[in-house]
């Protein structure tokens, strides 16, 4: 419980900080070749993909969550829970795959 809380508090202060032009300048399309690459093994990143583990969410689930939000989702992907394998992402790459998961709503 107090790692849920603290990994609450980082994403607050990072949805605070990681500002609004960053989400707009945000490359969705980019994105979506990063999640085709990276995330496709566990999570279904696009329509008419046939595989994909089953207790992971699509991305399409993720992004019509109402608490949806490309900046902290961002802000997650730079800090993965430990279920999610440790891949390096930039801030930039890390917003633009939040871009494209925003773009499935």
């Amino acid at each position: 419980m107090r790692q849920h809380l603290r990994r609450i508090c980082l994403l607050l202060a990072a949805a605070s900080s990681f500002g609004k032009s960053s989400a707009l300048a945000a490359d969705a399309d980019h994105g979506a070749d990063l999640a085709k690459r990276w995330c496709a093994s566990c999570h279904v990143v696009a329509n008419g993909q046939a595989t994909a583990s089953a207790d992971v969410p699509s991305f399409a689930s993720v992004a019509r969550r109402p608490d949806f939000s490309p900046e902290r989702l961002a802000f997650f992907l730079l800090d993965p829970h430990p279920k999610m394998p440790n891949f390096p992402l930039s801030r930039t790459e890390a917003g633009d795959i939040a871009a494209y998961i925003g773009s499935l709503r």
